[in-house]
């Protein structure tokens, strides 16, 4: 058998005519190839006899090159290649597929129809278009500006219930701040802001996005439209205090790099954090301490300028004043204050007509008028009002007033009409 000048492409039939050789030079019997090749005996008999005739060309399947006995004719191709030039030019596809079918009565599929838009050059291969988005340069200086993100992530990888990672980065050199939390919110928000600020200095503005902590969704109040101001949600208004400018991101893209860097944290630190066995957020906090030292070294670059834009806190001012939940309330004629369901005594005399109260971030509760401290204690037993006694209405029962015998109305006799069904009643 010569064979030699055929090109066997496919992997499998070169498999079989290796088989199938063993058993013309008696190394295997059929049987055995039958097994090896997973086929029937009849089978490879047939695959024996059709090489032994036709060389190792016989190996190919019979039907190869040949027209599919499904095939849609080509006069049907050609109107559809016609209807698409002179009807639908431009159409995708999908809308093609569907236009055919609803007006010319010719039901394809959408990948048959791009099938042969593809043949007749009237359609390219191609992804989906992505929207473009222009890539924007990273800021000059270190303290420029800083991305702010939470990422809702299974970090402990069932360890630990999922978490939140604050995570910030510097938009100039990639330097990375994070801390874990239960939740995505503004105390968690403050607590992981106060850390960054003392670890780096105060930065000239912050990027994040629309979130509900980040950004109020309250309506303008009427002292909002007098004022020409919009509702501030209590980060902002902190951040206001501060001097930090609040930029909200519109798409997750905008704010990339803090995207980014929390791919690399869900991939490396859930590793290095798995092979510690971290297994809670006090613990997960501990480790981030040490391991983003070793990421900013690893990851952050060189800023174009050298200066730091960071701003160092101010001597004397309270982070703790800023960095809070206030909240203002009316002080009452008893020097009392009402607070979520809880009354509390002010023991401080004060002509003020509101107190501001104020959560902190660490648990605290303060009461302060004009930035002083109000001393307090909470009314944990309210006196109990005096209850009056009540009114009660005396009513005598008066005797039944009994007409005289000769009163008029004992000579009253009323007078009864029937009607005419009723008056032959009567007379029968």
């Amino acid at each position: 058998m010569a064979g030699k000048d055929i090109i066997i492409v496919r992997q499998k039939d070169l498999k079989r005519l290796h088989v199938i050789h063993k058993v013309f030079e008696g190394a295997l019997t059929q049987g055995q190839a039958a097994e090896i090749l997973s086929l029937s005996e009849r089978q490879v008999r047939r695959i024996v006899r059709r090489i032994r005739d036709e060389g190792d060309g016989g190996i190919q399947h019979q039907s190869r090159g040949r027209a599919s006995n499904r095939r849609i004719p080509k006069k049907t191709v050609d109107r559809i290649i016609g209807l698409y030039r002179q009807k639908y030019k431009g159409f995708g596809p999908t809308l093609t597929s569907e236009k055919l079918y609803e007006l010319e009565d010719i039901q394809l599929s959408k990948e048959t129809v791009r099938t042969y838009l593809i043949m007749a050059g009237e359609w390219k291969k191609g992804h989906k278009r992505k929207a473009y988005r222009q890539w924007r340069p990273r800021k000059e200086h270190f303290g420029e500006m800083i991305q702010m993100d939470g990422s809702h992530h299974d970090w402990f990888e069932g360890r630990a219930p999922e978490c939140v990672l604050m995570g910030y980065i510097d938009d100039a050199t990639g330097k990375a701040f994070a801390r874990f939390y239960e939740y995505e919110g503004t105390v968690p928000a403050m607590d992981s802001f106060k850390r960054y600020i003392k670890k780096y200095g105060i930065p000239l503005s912050v990027y994040l996005d629309r979130h509900t902590t980040y950004k109020s969704t309250a309506k303008p109040s009427i002292e909002d439209e007098i004022n020409g101001t919009k509702p501030m949600s209590e980060f902002e208004r902190a951040m206001k205090e501060l001097g930090v400018q609040v930029i909200h991101a519109y798409s997750p893209q905008a704010k990339g790099r803090v995207e980014r860097v929390f791919g690399t944290f869900q991939d490396r630190l859930v590793k290095e954090m798995r092979l510690r066995g971290t297994k809670s957020i006090e613990e997960g906090n501990k480790f981030l301490d040490d391991y983003m030292a070793v990421h900013n070294r690893k990851f952050s670059v060189n800023p174009k300028q050298e200066n730091n834009l960071h701003r160092a806190i101010p001597k004397g001012l309270k982070l703790d004043g800023i960095l809070c939940i206030k909240s203002e309330r009316v002080l009452r004629n008893d020097f009392t204050v009402a607070y979520n369901g809880k009354l509390y005594q002010m023991l401080d005399k004060t002509n003020a007509q509101k107190v501001q109260v104020e959560e902190r971030i660490n648990g605290t509760r303060v009461i302060t008028y004009e930035g002083s401290r109000l001393r307090y204690r909470e009314i944990t037993e309210r006196p109990e009002k005096e209850q009056k006694k009540p009114i009660i209405f005396i009513i005598k029962k008066r005797n039944p007033n009994i007409p005289a015998m000769n009163h008029p109305w004992r000579r009253f006799k009323p007078v009864i009409q029937h009607n005419s069904y009723q008056q032959k009643e009567l007379q029968t």
